[in-house]
């Protein structure tokens, strides 16, 4: 092999290696590998999501629902024009944690860029709602919240692509 492979070869396994999991018996937590961490946001939690917040305010951070499928992007639903909706589009970054607070414990942190943000169509809610309601369910909440019934507003999507990963595995 030439150099120029060689050194391709090294990166490729370099990256490999920090995906891997680094979990060992001293009782300090490791780190998920992408498959693992993947699959972990992909099963249905409540995450918190976090955006900067104006002036001196500490950042905004919120429960919410979301969807994911490993190697895609996040999926949240805001409401149009109001404060979590305007601080993302502002910052255009969010912060998105999940965890298992079970023992063993486990968490997962995606640092990421929104890549749409748009009134949220039935698909979207139906994506969403799907992860933490029950079918029977399902069809009229996505008729609530896309006939304009829900109070706090109208549906926003938010679309986020993960860009660092922050994982801990305490088993």
């Amino acid at each position: 092999m030439g150099k120029q492979q060689d050194t391709e070869q090294q990166d490729i396994k370099q990256q490999d290696t920090e995906q891997q999991d680094t979990r060992d018996d001293t009782g300090k937590p490791g780190k998920l590998g992408r498959a693992e961490r993947e699959a972990f946001l992909a099963e249905p939690r409540v995450a918190v999501l976090s955006v900067v917040s104006e002036g001196d305010r500490p950042p905004s951070t919120l429960p919410t629902w979301y969807a994911y499928e490993p190697g895609g992007t996040l999926t949240v639903v805001t409401r149009q024009g109001r404060r979590k909706s305007r601080l993302i589009r502002r910052a255009g970054v969010l912060s998105l944690s999940v965890q298992r607070p079970e023992v063993p414990y486990r968490y997962v942190t995606v640092e990421g860029t929104v890549v749409r943000q748009e009134p949220a169509t039935e698909a979207d809610l139906r994506r969403i709602g799907a992860r933490y309601l029950p079918a029977a369910d399902l069809d009229g909440w996505v008729a609530w919240e896309a006939g304009g019934q829900n109070a706090n507003g109208t549906p926003e999507v938010v679309e986020v692509r993960p860009d660092r990963w922050l994982t801990g595995d305490f088993s």
